[in-house]
């Protein structure tokens, strides 16, 4: 494995971060309504979970999908329901008054938790992503540094995106359209869930 290797894998992690999905709708969407500190604690957690996904690819789980489609399958249903549930609440939500500090820190992190353990899908990213980039044989010490590396660029993301989302201008603009915001939010987490629940 060599520092092009990782700087491949890097770019593919962060185009895959960046692009509108459950995880980067619920962070912006965590962070705006409960502020910076829960918006790093639910990024910690999607990382955490993202990065032990790609462990799990490294050590063969997406071969194990493969061979017991049923656990695919099984994994996908409670993904897709955890993901209707957060829709149907941020729906239900969208015209409550706004409070501070909604989601403790804690919960915003068991929450990043719950949103990446239930995508299966990251598993077999992870090991597409993998096996184009890196050469076929790769080490032990070699697996720990892209496990490692795929950590530390999740939570320099989220930290950055909590950052930026809680600045005292973004939250007004939140506040003003708080309504519109989080409904077109649970729209496409509703639609993302059922994508994933009808998908092959």
């Amino acid at each position: 494995m060599t520092i092009e290797h990782l700087i491949a894998f890097n770019i593919a992690l962060f185009a895959a971060i960046a692009s509108p999905g459950p995880a980067l709708l619920v962070a912006i969407q965590t962070t705006l309504k409960s502020g910076r500190a829960s918006g790093i604690a639910i990024g910690c957690g999607l990382g955490l979970m993202a990065a032990a996904w790609t462990m799990m690819a490294l050590l063969g789980l997406e071969a194990v999908f493969q061979l017991v489609p049923w656990a695919y399958a099984a994994a996908r249903i409670v993904g897709a329901a955890y993901l209707l549930y957060i829709a149907w609440g941020m729906w239900q939500g969208a015209r409550d008054k706004l409070e501070p500090a909604m989601k403790p820190a804690r919960h915003a992190f068991r929450q990043g938790i719950l949103i990446n353990v239930t995508n299966p899908k990251s598993v077999l990213f992870a090991a597409a992503v993998l096996i184009v980039i890196f050469p076929a044989e790769i080490t032990l010490f070699e697996n720990a540094v892209v496990v490692l590396n795929h950590l530390v660029i999740e939570l320099l993301f989220y930290t950055a995106l909590a950052v930026g989302m809680s600045t005292e201008a973004v939250s007004r603009m939140y506040l003003r359209a708080k309504v519109y915001i989080d409904r077109v939010a649970a729209v496409v987490l509703g639609a993302l869930g059922v994508r994933l629940l009808i998908g092959r």
